[in-house]
Formats: structure tokens, sequence, C-alpha cells
């Protein structure tokens, strides 16, 4: 029967442990959809803490043992010296000594990426003793299971990440714990003597049957609409850039995959890496050109192009193109790289201090490098570029024939594209003859008709829809992928070759050299950006910018003599079929300029910082008011000991004391003086006098049998009360 006993309570803790554990990974999981943090590595060190803390070694073995881990996980994330030299562990601790100093100044939002990766560690770490004793020791497994139900709504109602499978995977985790647990105290309480095999046939089997059927069925079942409003809105017109459309929210930056565009954003103002450039100008990164009407993909495969010395041989324009010599420099800032190298129009080499191979993928027209076979990206190199300026004149009066190559890939659009967004494109261009003619009523269109620069409540098409008919006809908000990809499909309906391209906008000036003529922009997350080339034979492909509130950054000139043309002369825009719309957006006016846009987008980018110190100061207030539920959590006998006190003091009757000495035969019980199925009241009360020396409890016994038989209370309530809490003293004690 002991063995029997003995193989239960191990199985009883294995499955109780194994529950708690996959709970906390449901804390886990968020993070990979609402940052850029990679779970697999916290959740391998989960695993480790867990497996460690189940077999309940002594601490002077199990601290070692986890420390030993968490330095292997930190050498790993952020070191390439070896394990083994102390001069990154002597790194490190001047790491942590550097942000606990911040803390300590009320500077969190300095806080390095390292240290913030080590006190995740150290939590996890904790966590891992925590709910062995929230789920084994103390088998009292509800409040965790209802802090990760409120964790995973939270996340659901306020960020990307989406918790309708989590709080299924909740449930099934915490209904079968929940039932382990209660039976497993009902079979301990009592003494039922239940086989491990007859545990697992007539319990833990069905209990995971009925879970799974009343899981599959509500699942499954109709859902009513909800019932309460969006609490987001709200908020959002509250406190500012809490999220975007309830849809999906993105961080602003570059990212490599575009197949699906739409959604909201919220901005970024890391600095990426600062330029020495004598003028401004689009940092490009690649290009695509297939559109599948959700976003954008490459119709050939990734083909690497070694190039010889830094000698890029990329051309996106023809030698008849006028063209000035010019070099920059770029330097990246902190830890932060992208996976590509940015370059200017005209780029023609590359150096750097570092041996590295130089690539050019064919493709996308990106350029990377590798060192030593793998894939690397310098913090700091130069570049020399042609900056070409196109002329007017030549662009306006272009009329070479497209070849088939570039009308087959350049002007490709979805079989299932709206007829509505062709017939728009023939009445913008309708009256203009030339192809620079036609792109420029296109560009100038969105400027004319109600159009609006957003990166909040942007939608996301339907899998029906088409992105850019969405935002031509419905929405006619967006920023810079909507309305680029919106040009390049206009144009395309026009049989005019373009391609989507993307990369930064220049940044901001921070630095002027006044000698050399030059200057340093910073470029940040939110200066990522995309826009259109058109292709124009004998000349390539020159950039437009359709977006409201940015300038075309390419160089346009023109003959002064001849009608005092110019890039930035503005003609009346041809005014297009009004959209389909709601009557309060066909009322909307015309946006005042670039320099209102761009007002509002540095509002934007100040609210983009108070968000960011905002969800910081929510993430603490979290963690402060999980550490005050466990430190109540804990003293939960002192506090309800304390309320029994006050009642017995204040409301002195037959039922408060009967529920102070029900209290303390429970108390008595947890402590360790059990009372036998077949014992008595009187005579359980005198063995625990025997056991404590002393005859209070047989006294107060007295008076509670009195009480109970006689239905009134007896005794002098000062004595009653001085036995009580004696006795609460020496059983805590």
């Amino acid at each position: 029967m002991t063995h029997s006993r003995k193989q239960l309570n191990t199985l009883h803790t294995l499955l109780l442990y194994i529950a708690g554990f996959c709970l906390f990974l449901e804390w886990l999981y968020p993070l990979g959809d609402i940052s850029e943090t990679n779970i697999g590595v916290f959740i391998l060190f989960a695993l480790y803490c867990f497996f460690i803390s189940y077999f309940q070694l002594h601490w002077l073995i199990s601290v070692p043992i986890k420390g030993i881990g968490l330095l292997l996980i930190v050498h790993m994330l952020y070191f390439d010296t070896s394990f083994f030299d102390l001069n990154w562990i002597v790194e490190t601790f001047r790491e942590v000594v550097n942000n606990i100093e911040r803390m300590f100044s009320g500077e969190w939002y300095l806080l390095t990426t390292f240290f913030r990766s080590l006190l995740f560690l150290l939590l996890i770490w904790l966590m891992s003793y925590l709910l062995y004793y929230w789920f084994v020791r103390m088998k009292n497994i509800i409040l965790f299971i209802l802090l990760t139900f409120v964790y995973i709504g939270i996340l659901d109602t306020f960020t990307v990440y989406e918790g309708a499978s989590a709080i299924v995977r909740i449930f099934i985790i915490s209904f079968i714990a929940l039932g382990m647990s209660s039976l497993s105290k009902e079979i301990e309480n009592n003494h039922i003597p239940v086989s491990v095999r007859d545990r697992l046939k007539y319990w833990l089997m069905p209990l995971i049957l009925i879970v799974a059927v009343v899981a599959f069925i509500g699942y499954q079942a109709p859902k009513a609409e909800p019932q309460w409003p969006d609490p987001l809105p709200f908020l959002q017109g509250s406190a500012g850039q809490l999220g975007g459309d309830g849809e999906r929210v993105g961080q602003v930056g570059y990212g490599e995959d575009d197949s699906e565009l739409g959604g909201s954003f919220v901005q970024d103002d890391t600095v990426l890496f600062e330029a020495a450039v004598e003028e401004d100008h689009y940092w490009r990164i690649e290009t695509k050109d297939v559109y599948t009407g959700k976003g954008w993909e490459s119709s050939t495969d990734r083909n690497l192009m070694d190039q010889s010395d830094g000698q890029i041989t990329l051309s996106t324009f023809e030698d008849s193109v006028e063209t000035e010599e010019m070099e920059a420099e770029v330097n990246f800032t902190g830890n932060h790289r992208l996976p590509k190298l940015v370059y200017p129009y005209g780029v023609s080499s590359i150096t750097t201090g570092e041996v590295v191979d130089f690539h050019l993928d064919e493709s996308l027209q990106g350029v990377e490098t590798t060192l030593d076979g793998e894939e690397y990206v310098p913090e700091t190199y130069e570049i020399n570029y042609d900056s070409p300026s196109f002329d007017m004149d030549t662009l306006q009066n272009n009329s070479e024939q497209d070849t088939e190559e570039i009308q087959d890939r350049y002007t490709q659009l979805p079989a299932d594209l709206p007829e509505r967004v062709e017939d728009l494109a023939a009445e913008i261009t309708e009256g203009h003859e030339t192809r620079y003619d036609k792109a420029r009523a296109i560009e100038r269109y969105f400027s004319a008709n109600g159009f609006e620069y957003q990166t909040e409540d942007i939608p996301i098409p339907e899998e029906e829809e088409d992105y850019v008919d969405q935002f031509l006809f419905e929405t006619r908000i967006g920023y810079c992928d909507n309305f680029s990809s919106a040009m390049i499909v206009l144009l395309r309906s026009e049989d005019i070759p373009a391609r989507w391209a993307k990369g930064f906008t220049s940044g901001e000036r921070v630095d002027t050299d006044v000698d050399t003529d030059s200057h340093v922009n910073q470029v940040a997350n939110s200066n990522a950006h995309s826009w259109v080339e058109v292709y124009f034979p004998d000349v390539g492909w020159v950039p437009f910018e359709p977006t409201q509130g940015f300038s075309n950054m390419a160089d346009f000139h023109a003959d002064a003599d001849e009608n005092d043309a110019s890039i930035d002369e503005e003609e009346d825009p041809l005014e297009a079929p009004a959209p389909e719309q709601d009557e309060d957006t066909a009322e909307e006016e015309e946006p005042e300029g670039a320099e209102e846009q761009e007002d509002d987008a540095t509002d934007s980018d100040e609210a983009s910082g108070i968000s960011t110190v905002t969800g910081a100061i929510l993430i603490g207030i979290a963690v402060v008011l999980l550490l005050i539920l466990f430190i109540l959590y804990k003293k939960r006998s002192a506090i309800r000991i304390y309320f029994l006190q006050r009642k017995l003091e204040h409301h002195f009757d037959d039922a408060s004391f009967q529920e102070a000495y029900l209290y303390l035969l429970k108390l008595a019980n947890k402590k360790g003086f059990k009372r036998g199925n077949d014992e008595t009241l009187r005579e359980f009360a005198g063995r625990i006098d025997k056991q404590l020396q002393t005859v209070e409890m047989s006294r107060l016994t007295s008076i509670y049998e009195r009480m109970i038989y006689s239905k009134r209370l007896t005794g002098e309530k000062e004595e009653i009360m001085q036995l009580w809490k004696n006795l609460i003293n020496q059983i805590m004690a």
C-alpha cells in the first residue's frame, strides 16, 4: 500500500507540474507576436529551470546549476568569445552595474536589451520555483489560472496577439489540472486506496475525454456577437498610441515579407544608422515586381552575383542620364543591423574596413555581404555613387517602345483585379499623351481627391478584397505602402511599366560640415518608406512619390529657356470620378501640404515615444501587482486571522465564534495536527493539548460544544478571545 501511494503521489506531482509548465508557456508565446523577441531560447531556459525545480534539490546545488544555465544563455545571445574567457563575465558585471544605476536614477528607458533579457531570465528562474510551490506543495492553482486568463485576454484586446486558440488551450490544461488536484485532495484527506492503474482508467482518461468533448463543442458552437463596445478606441482617444484597428498592428521599419500589406503600425524612432552625405536622397534596399492583390513578391528566385572588390554592377538608369560623382558614409548605431545594405541611386562601389564579400541579388536588386561564407553586415561602409539628375524634356518627349521583357514583367496585374480600378486609371490619364504626363497625373491624383496619410485604424482587406481597390474606393487612408502600390497598379492598368521600391527616406539632419558642404542625417525605423519607379526607354527607372506629405527625393532638371518647366510645377489635376465613400469622407478638405503632414508625423512620433514609456510603466505596474498578489497569498493565513480577530472584537456572537473555531481546526490540520476520521472533537482537542502541553484547546472545545448543543454562547468574551489567540500563536509557531 505504501509503494502504491508513493506511485500515486509521484504521478500526481508530475502531472500537476507539467500542467503548470504548459500554462507558463502561454505567458511566453505572445512575446514573439507583440515584440521582436526570439522566444525559443527563453522556452528552453524555462524547461531547464522547471526540470531542476521538479527534483527539489538543495539550494546549494540547484542555484549554481540554474545559474550556469543562465550564464550559458546570456553568453550565447550576446558574446562571441569563448565561454571560459573571463573578460565577458567582467563586461557582464559592468553592464549590470550600469543598468542598476540607471534604474535608481529613474532612467528606465535607457535600460539595455542585454539587461532586460537578463531580468527576464531571472523572472523565469523565479517562476519555476513559484509554480512548483503553488501547484505541487499547496495544490492551490486557481490563482495562477485566473491570472493567465486575464493576461491572455488583455493581450488579445490591446495587441496584435490572437488569443482565441490560447484561451482554448488554457481551458483544457486548467480543467485537467483542477480535476487532478481536487481528486488528489479527496484521496489524501479520506485515505481512499486507489492504484495508479485505476486512477488512469477510471479517472484521468474520463476527465481528459470530458474536457476534450466540452472544449470541442464550445469551439464549434455558434458565438454571440460582442455585447460590450470595443474599449480600444476610447483608450486611444484618451491615451494616444495604444494600438491599431484591433486586427493587426505592426511596428514601423524594414521587413522582408511584403506578401500581405495592410493594417496599422506604431511608430518606432530607434535610430538605425547615421549617414554623412552631400545631398539628401532615398536609401534604396530592394524592389519587387509582382502584385498579388494582397501585397508584393518577386517573380524570380534569389540569384546572388559576386561583386568583385565592392564594385557594384547594379544599374537603374542609362549612361545618357546626367550624373554627379558623390560619396556617402553609413555608420550603424548600437546593435542595429539590416539584412541588406542601404545605397543611393547610382551606386558604383562600396568599401569597408573589413574583408567582406559583396553580392548583388538580381531578383530584388538588393546588395548583401558575407564574411567567411556567413551572412554579415558591416557596421560602417563608404559608398561612391553617381547621383542622377533626370532631364524633364527627355522624359516628356520619350516615345520609345518597351522591350517585350519589360512589358511582360512590369505590367503584370492579378486576373481578378476589379474593373473599376482600370476604369479609374483611364479617367485620370484621359487627355494625357506621354508616359511622363500620365505618371504625373496619377501621382497628383492622390493629393486632390481627399486621400489621407495615416498609420492608425488602417483596415486589412478581406479574403476576397483587393488591397489597392479597397484603398482607392473605400478607405482613402493609408501610408506609403497604400499610396505606392495604388500608383503602380494604376500605371500598369495603362500598360506603363512600374515597380515597387522600398528602403528609407533621408532621415533627420543632425550636423552640418560648412567646409565640405556635407551633413549627417540620422535614419530611424520610422523613416522606412516605399515609393514608385517608372520605366522610360533610353532613360531607365525614374522615382515617383505619390505618398501624401512626402516629396520626391530624386533630382530633376530642365532647360531654363523652355517654358520654365519644373518638376515642382503643379498643374490642375484631373478630377476622377468620386470613389465610393461615406458622406463624411466626401466632405473632407484637401490636405494643406507637406509641412503640415510633417508636423503631424512629428506629433505622431512624440506620441509613439509616450506610448513606449507608457507601455514600460504598464508592464512595471503589472509586475508590482503580481508581486503584491504573491505576498498576499503568502500572508493569507495572517490576514484571515486578523479579520477573524476584528470580527470577534466587534461582533462577538455565535456565528463569529463558530467561524473562528472552525478556522482554528483548519489551521491545525494544515500545521500537522490532523484529526482522525473516528476521533471526536474532545479527543482531538486533548491530543493537541498533550502535544502543546496546555489545556486551552480542551477548554475552547468545551465552550464550542456547549454552544452547539445549547444554541447559545456561554463564557466571558475576553476569556474566549484570549484562549483562541493563544492557540493560534502556538499552532503557528
